[in-house]
């Protein structure tokens, strides 16, 4: 587990300058929100050859929520759809407290704290379940 002062640093970070901010014309995405904070997130994917080849987001919300899509498409884009999945499952047993921080997951890391807060489960998840359901979508495209 990273020292709580530089998983709030990656944090804020990730949400004062979100990485893969942005729309991809023409790609399937799908959209979410926690209706007990308001936090939104669309996530975009474009996949080619089994591969993440594009894959971005645009939204509002809290820290938790904006830093972790942020930190989502830094870490998946380009990885195979296999790695997609292993990374996944990772994140979400470690935001469930149901695994400790994997050092394969790099700076997503930081967002172990979240376990403990069961309130910002949901705000860390957001992204990924957004990606869940895009990538369903880009498959029945």
């Amino acid at each position: 587990m990273l020292p709580e002062a530089v998983a709030r640093q990656i944090i804020s970070d990730h949400e004062r300058r979100p990485r893969g901010r942005g729309e991809i014309a023409g790609a399937p995405h799908v959209t979410l929100d926690n209706p007990g904070c308001g936090d939104q997130v669309t996530v975009w994917v474009q996949v080619e050859e089994g591969r993440l080849a594009g894959l971005s987001f645009t939204g509002r919300g809290c820290a938790i929520s904006q830093s972790s899509a942020s930190l989502l498409t830094q870490t998946l884009k380009g990885k195979t759809l296999e790695e997609v999945r292993a990374l996944a499952a990772g994140y979400r047993a470690m935001v469930m407290g149901e695994a400790p921080p994997d050092p394969v997951l790099g700076d997503l890391v930081a967002l172990a704290g979240v376990s403990r807060l069961h309130a910002r489960r949901k705000c860390a998840l957001l992204a990924w379940n957004a990606l869940d359901a895009a990538l369903v979508e880009a498959r029945s495209a």
